[in-house]
């Protein structure tokens, strides 16, 4: 022990319950943290997609969705529409399974962004409330509630924890 540490005055009942509910919430397992990123950000895009389909196809309204209101440069407003219905479907099945979940969260990220830049430019604290679910994702991965783990374990690949 040091001076400084035998003359430390003792810490406030304030700031100990302040240390004591840091210390709790930082043993939360990032696992639970990265489940709840990835179910509730493939519900967002998995109602999205559900929009764009008329039973087993792509409906009419999408495509007049994509050709009057998102006027994306340089894409066919029907190609654009079944493009975005495949994404919307695919990968939230992938983010649910825990599977290519750094890749599946980068598409939708990158969805997002063109939404965000292209689209609805006004709506950045909900985009930015979906890229920061999609952005954990990405950097840190599945968690070890996924098959990413499961597979990474089986096959020595690097995962996350």
């Amino acid at each position: 022990m040091t001076d400084a540490t035998l003359h430390r005055p003792a810490a406030s009942p304030g700031v100990a319950a302040v240390r004591t509910i840091t210390t709790a919430l930082e043993r939360i397992p990032y696992s639970l943290v990265a489940l709840v990123a990835r179910l509730s950000i493939a519900g967002v895009f998995w109602r999205s997609g559900q929009t764009k389909l008329d039973g087993w196809r792509l409906s009419d309204t999408a495509v007049e969705l994509f050709r009057d209101e998102y006027r994306l440069p340089l894409v066919d407003p029907a190609l654009a529409a079944g493009a975005a219905a495949i994404a919307e479907h695919l990968f939230p099945v992938l983010l649910v399974l825990g599977l290519a979940t750094r890749f599946s969260a980068l598409a939708l990220l990158i969805m997002t962004l063109v939404i965000e830049i292209l689209v609805y430019p006004d709506a950045w604290p909900t985009h930015g409330t979906w890229a920061a679910c999609l952005l954990i994702l990405t950097t840190r991965g599945a968690g070890v509630v996924s098959l990413d783990h499961l597979l990474g374990r089986r096959f020595e690949l690097g995962t996350s924890a």
